[in-house]
């Protein structure tokens, strides 16, 4: 009898302990793809973009319906003002599937880091979602835009950002996790891709931006926001933003401009970059020193040029490498004497490979990284010219 006992007791007991005592029903909840932050006064607004699963089904026939709703509400916090969305929203938000944070404009301006505790505190968001600036509007206008090809606009704006990346090397993928490493280390600094919405903002919000051949409204990647301890304090231009990917070792591809030697341009692809940078702390006087090597392949040529001969590849190298420093240039020259925010993170490279000598210049570093001295060596190689060698429309010269 004891050991019938005991078997039927272990069998109520698994019994009791089995199933999901946390579990939601997918018609309890909401699911949020994207989340949108805003500074009002004093208060904060917060926008989500809610699937509609009945519209994005590919075994259901569509009823018209927009595949997203976006519900807003205000709070004195982030998390009062998500909690206020219930008194809009049919069910209650879901945040274990936000692909996208987006966060106005005026709150990057004011400070980003009192928004940031919820989004790292609350365990239904994880820390792989990406966060993204709105560029002179709110993240409410951002969140609300429908887009075509892509029915979610969450989708939209996360791979656009990873295609642009990749294929033209203006823009840079930063999650919660980068943040979260970046506010709570040395460097205080940072960049976030921005959008900007071109358009008619009204007709962007309806039906009629997914029903035409050419949207009123469209959301468009502009260069990058430098954040410095919390705060927005600049905008690094398309040029700008291609030079801080060199720098950091974050360029997949792009396409470089060059002139010919007898008047013209061609363009060429980049198709390998790998950037090393070097640090040397001589006399408490820290140097940068950057090195880059670029593969590339000719892709258009509108000029007369003999791609056959090597005079002609050497000037295509030598122009490609000119450009690319002064993209870099460029961004150091904003970064250095502009905002003063070392976005590049030369601290961590000098703490790393001069760990000692960096005691004495890391509480400085504010006032030092201004005027560090970068000599940036890139080196550049043509590999390919195409399927053709000369252009049958330029002529080569006699």
């Amino acid at each position: 009898m004891r050991k019938i006992t005991s078997v039927l007791l272990l069998t109520l007991l698994c019994m009791l302990l089995s199933g999901c005592w946390s579990k939601k029903e997918l018609n309890e909840i909401a699911i949020v793809v994207a989340l949108g932050i805003d500074q009002k006064g004093d208060e904060f607004e917060v926008t989500v973009q809610i699937v509609n699963p009945g519209e994005i089904s590919s075994k259901q026939p569509t009823s018209g319906r927009s595949p997203v709703s976006t519900y807003s509400a205000t709070g004195s916090t982030v998390f009062e003002a998500i909690r206020k969305v219930t008194l809009l929203a049919p069910r209650k938000s879901y945040f274990s599937h936000l692909q996208i944070v987006v966060l106005g404009s005026e709150l990057t301006e004011s400070g980003i880091k009192p928004v940031l505790d919820l989004l790292t505190r609350d365990h239904e968001f994880r820390n792989d979602f990406t966060i993204i600036a709105a560029n002179e509007t709110t993240a409410k206008n951002i969140i609300s835009v429908l887009t075509p090809v892509e029915k979610i606009p969450a989708n939209k704006i996360a791979y656009s950002l990873k295609i642009s990346e990749k294929a033209w090397g203006s823009t840079v993928t930063v999650t919660m996790s980068d943040i979260i490493t970046l506010l709570h280390g040395e460097e205080n600094s940072l960049v976030l891709s921005t959008l900007e919405l071109i358009g008619n903002k009204q007709a962007g919000m309806s039906r009629e931006n997914v029903d035409q051949i050419v949207a009123p409204a469209a959301l468009k990647y502009s260069g990058l926001a430098v954040i410095k301890q919390g705060k927005k304090v600049g905008q690094l231009t398309d040029e700008e933003s291609t030079g801080y990917n060199f720098l950091t070792d974050n360029i997949t591809s792009s396409i470089m401009q060059i002139t010919c030697p007898n008047g013209g341009n061609l363009a060429t692809e980049i198709t390998h970059t790998k950037t090393t940078v070097k640090g040397k702390i001589d006399k408490d006087i820290p140097k940068i020193h950057v090195s880059v090597d670029v593969q590339q392949n000719v892709g258009e040529v509108h000029c007369v040029i003999d791609l056959t001969t090597e005079q002609a590849i050497m000037h295509i190298n030598e122009e490609t490498s000119v450009v690319i420093k002064q993209k870099m240039e460029k961004t150091l020259y904003a970064l250095q004497k502009k905002y003063q925010a070392d976005a590049v993170h030369f601290n961590k490279i000098l703490h790393q490979q001069e760990a000692r000598k960096w005691k004495n210049i890391k509480d400085q570093w504010a006032t030092i990284f201004p005027d560090v001295e970068v000599v940036i060596d890139v080196v550049v190689h043509t590999r390919n010219s195409g399927t053709t060698q000369n252009s049958t429309f330029f002529l080569t010269k006699e």
